[in-house]
Order: structure tokens, then C-alpha cells, then sequence
């Protein structure tokens, strides 16, 4: 999944930034100025959205952008992401937006990077997917940034899978899981069914009833893998997805414990990354 953020979103990030135009370089005189503004990572990181700053700059009127760097490389501090010229009024209203989304997303993709790392060390192959537990408004960014660091969406929203919660379950009664597995399966029939799981019982009976995926939340990598030998003759296992503070110190163990996936919305809240601006006049 390789995607930048729409030239509409990039539009509005501007607008919102300098919606009047800029009185600091107006009133100084130095709006039609030529000038270079140079963007360089400031600790190392996995880059994300050197496109969209590049993108940024254009819009604002910058005459010439070189994008040096592409998102999902992995930077040490100096390594330049871009160069733009043009007037010096064009380049400060780009900076700064430019330079906040790329450290705030490529915090984000660094440890999204980390987190995959930890899981391969522990099983190479092992996939990891980020939840859609990111900040509201902010799903484009965050999935940018995840998948630079080289892993999954989760689900894109309730309306894009099936995964049933224990607060599903919780209005079901005591019907049995199959019965309700097999009226979910005829309702969306072209549709994986996927179900969480709070414990080694719960798990194996959700498998035992049908289903695609059981989602095990918050259980240790040793209940993981009591799971796993559960299940281990199932003639259909289900994959078996870990969830639930997963992150780079635990992501190798939930690997280690045979997990298909390990699920985690550890990456947004990462910390964003030095990215430093540095002007000139030509």
C-alpha cells in the first residue's frame, strides 16, 4: 500500500497555516527576495512525506524543489530531504508546515520501522498491522506513515471488515458463537470474519466456531502459544493475530510465541523527529 496525501489535504494544511497572507516577510520587504530553503533530518530516522513537503513548497510558489530523499529511507542526521528556491515569501509560508509533517509522520514510520524489526528478529516473515486507534482526522497520516515503516493497516474502519468485539458479543446473550458465526457468514458472505478473544478458552472456542481470524488481546506470548498448541491439529486454524501493547520490546517474543500477526497502535504515538530548516539568501 503506497499512497501520498491528496493535493486537497495538502492545500488545506496550507490554508490553515497562513490564511491571510504573511505580515513578518511583507512587512519586512523581503517577500519577493529569491532565496533557498534547505530541509535536512536532524536524528536518524525512517523518512515519511518527502513527497508531500516537496509538494508543499510548490504550492506555496517556490520556483525549483529537488527532493533528495523519498520516503521509507532510512536518514542519519544531515542527510538533506529537499532544496527548494524562490521567493523568500513562498518559502516561509512552506517551512514550517513542511517540516512539522515530516517529523510528526516520520516519527511515526521510525518506530513503526522498529516495532517490524523487533517481530522479524523473532520470526522472520511475520506481518505487523497498525489499528485504526490513531487520532481522528488523521487516518491519511497515519497510514502514510505506517506503511514507510513497512507494515500494515489493520482495518481501514468498521466499514471495510468484520471483527467482532466482546461489546458485539455482549447484546448476543448466550447463543452460541457457531450460530452466530454462521448468520454473520450468510449476512456478508464474501467477507473474512474475524473475532476477539480476552483468554487461551475464549480463543480456541471462537476458532472451534468458525472463525477467519481470532484477534488474542492482551494475553502473554506464553498464552499465545498455548493457543497455538491448541489448535495445533485444527484441520482449518484461523490466523492468529496478537493484540494489545504490542511494541518493539515484546514484538519479537509475540513472534517467537507463532503468531500470524501482530496488531499495534504503538507507532502513533511516537514522538516526532528533528527535521531542521535552514535559509539563505541567493
Amino acid at each position: 500500500m503506497s499512497f501520498t496525501l491528496s493535493m486537497a489535504r495538502l492545500e488545506a494544511m496550507l490554508r490553515e497555516d497562513v490564511p491571510y497572507g504573511d505580515p513578518t516577510t511583507q512587512g519586512l520587504g523581503i517577500a519577493e527576495a529569491p532565496g533557498r530553503a534547505t530541509l535536512a533530518a536532524a536524528a536518524p530516522m525512517t523518512l515519511c512525506c518527502a513527497e508531500e513537503a516537496a509538494i508543499l513548497f510548490q504550492l506555496a510558489g517556490a520556483r525549483e524543489v529537488r527532493r533528495l530523499a523519498t520516503s521509507g529511507a532510512l536518514l542519519e542526521p544531515g542527510s538533506p530531504v529537499l532544496i527548494a528556491e524562490g521567493p523568500a515569501g513562498a518559502l516561509h509560508a512552506a517551512s514550517k508546515v513542511a517540516q512539522t509533517l515530516v517529523e510528526i509522520a516520520s516519527g511515526f514510520a521510525t518506530r513503526a520501522s522498529r516495532i517490524r524489526a523487533a517481530a522479524q528478529l523473532g520470526r522472520p516473515g511475520v506481518v505487523v498491522a497498525g489499528t485504526r486507534k490513531h487520532l481522528p482526522g488523521a487516518k491519511d497520516l497515519s497510514l502514510r506513515a505506517l506503511t514507510a515503516g513497512g507494515c500494515v493497516p489493520h482495518r481501514l474502519g468498521l466499514s471495510d471488515s468484520i471483527l467482532v468485539f466482546a461489546q458485539h458479543r455482549a447484546f448476543l446473550g448466550r447463543e452460541p458463537p457457531h450460530l452466530w458465526v454462521s448468520r454473520l457468514r450468510a449476512a456478508q458472505p464474501e467477507r473474512k470474519i474475524a473475532v476477539e478473544a480476552a483468554s487461551v478458552d475464549e480463543a480456541v472456542q471462537m476458532a472451534h466456531a468458525g472463525v477467519d481470524m481470532v484477534q488474542c488481546d492482551r494475553m502473554t506470548p506464553d498464552q499465545m502459544a498455548e493457543v497455538l498448541r491448541a489448535l495445533g491439529s485444527h484441520p482449518n486454524r484461523p490466523l492468529i493475530a496478537a493484540t494489545g501493547n504490542i511494541h518493539e520490546g515484546n514484538a519479537a517474543d509475540y513472534a517467537r510465541a507463532g503468531a500470524d500477526l501482530l496488531v499495534t497502535s504503538a507507532a502513533y504515538s511516537a514522538a516526532p523527529l528533528d527535521v531542521s530548516v535552514v535559509m539563505e539568501k541567493l
